[in-house]
């Protein structure tokens, strides 16, 4: 037994170095990838059949290579084709099942089980392709010879459309490593085009499916990265609502309310109601994840005003929509008018904020426009604390929907801040399906 090996090793000495990389990096992602408990159990465990399966097509490879020019079995070999024109596709739709957050459908498995059938005839008919008495592989049909590089090419296209539509919104670094994976095989399928001849034990396509399967499980982690990112959005939520409850605004508002009950108790219980409605939404919008309707927004802004002018009667808010069909981020407006009331027009003897919403071709605008005291805008990327919603407010702008926000503020005549949502299809069709239903 162990001197039969021996000869076969040293028979094949050549083949099996030239294969030996391959293997051991491949051996190498099975290790990473059975121990890897930040990559959903779903996926790994996806990887870990794409790693099985890639195994079994390097072995493919080289017995076929090994039947082709040491020991011709005819037969034997025909199986071992078949095998290896079926398998590739499958790993091709469990890449997909890698990238595409929806489970692809069932007519991929019924594409490919038609791909495995077309090659099967093989065993008994040459329509497909032979291996002739001199152990020459010969091609059948052209459609049938090529079923395996169609249905590998269609999975290669919706791979891509997959990627680009399910990750667009998300960085470019999400992207390109699914799409340059297809260019990779591709590529390789061009190589092994020109190299039929010559005698190599591992195809240039195995070799770029082992490369993508790496490439893959570093996409996996860029996942884990991006859920951990959007971890510490949520602590910021967290972090946001607390700054929003400003304890002189709670103080001031109870003391309102405590004055209110000896002079008004109506007007005290419909505060009371008003300033739960205020902090219940702070804490709903916890569990909300990225924009929210502008009316929710919108709804909130009007609560919260509705209180400080309570506090304050002289101070005047006039609305101006025209435009509220759309998405934001959450706690956009309602720091920028907190700031406005704040900061600007309380030490004024008539304070008016002015919050104009419209919609161009390009995006929505939204405008809060007040008589207060202005300010120096160059101060608003200082570590002033009186600034820190505005920077925040403008950071998840920029992150979250590629918004913009700018100040213009005089001295003595008052502010100016313009935020702006650029038109985002998938973003409005929500928005517009949520006012239908409204």
């Amino acid at each position: 037994m162990h001197e039969a090996l021996y000869q076969f090793i040293h028979a094949h000495y050549t083949e099996i170095l030239a294969i030996f990389p391959v293997v051991l990096l491949l051996i190498g992602l099975l290790i990473a990838t059975g121990g890897d408990q930040y990559i959903l159990r779903r996926k790994r465990h996806i990887m870990l059949i794409i790693c099985a399966l890639v195994f079994s097509l390097i072995a493919q490879n080289f017995l076929d290579n090994l039947l082709t020019y040491r020991t011709p079995m005819i037969t034997l070999r025909k199986v071992i084709d078949i095998y290896g024109y079926a398998v590739r596709p499958v790993i091709l739709l469990l890449f997909l099942y890698i990238v595409c957050p929806r489970k692809p459908g069932r007519l991929w498995w019924v594409l490919i089980g038609i791909n495995a059938g077309v090659y099967l005839t093989a065993l008994f008919t040459d329509i497909c392709f032979t291996i002739n008495e001199e152990n020459m592989f010969q091609g059948g049909w052209p459609v049938l010879r090529n079923s395996c590089l169609i249905t590998s090419l269609l999975l290669l296209g919706e791979l891509v459309i997959s990627t680009l539509h399910d990750y667009r919104p998300f960085r470019l670094r999400e992207i390109w490593i699914p799409v340059f994976s297809v260019f990779i095989i591709l590529f390789a399928v061009v190589l092994d085009s020109r190299v039929h001849e010559t005698q190599q034990p591992v195809s240039f396509l195995t070799i770029s499916i082992v490369i993508s399967s790496v490439l893959y499980y570093i996409w996996l982690h860029f996942q884990f990265v991006r859920a951990h990112e959007q971890d510490l959005a949520a602590e910021q939520r967290i972090q946001i609502m607390m700054s929003q409850i400003q304890p002189h605004f709670l103080y001031n508002t109870l003391a309102t309310i405590r004055g209110l009950c000896l002079k008004s108790p109506e007007t005290a219980a419909q505060t009371i109601d008003k300033f739960s409605r205020y902090l219940r939404q702070n804490l709903d919008m916890l569990n909300q994840s990225g924009l929210i309707p502008f009316r929710q927004e919108l709804e909130h802004v009007k609560i919260y005003t509705e209180i400080e002018m309570l506090m304050f009667p002289y101070i005047h808010i006039r609305y101006d929509i025209e435009d509220d069909c759309f998405l934001l981020p959450m706690l956009t407006v309602q720091p920028l008018v907190e700031n406005a009331i704040r900061h600007g027009v309380r030490a004024r003897d008539v304070g008016q904020i002015d919050i104009t919403i419209r919609k161009s071709e390009t995006g929505h605008t939204i405008t809060i426009a007040d008589n207060g005291l202005g300010f120096d805008v160059s101060t608003i990327d200082t570590a002033d604390e009186k600034h820190i919603g505005i920077r925040n407010v403008r950071e998840r702008l920029e992150k979250q929907c590629g918004g913009s926000l700018r100040v213009v503020s005089r001295k003595g005549e008052g502010t100016v801040v313009t935020l702006f949502i650029p038109l985002v299809s998938q973003y409005d069709e929500e928005s517009e399906q949520e006012g239908a239903i409204r």
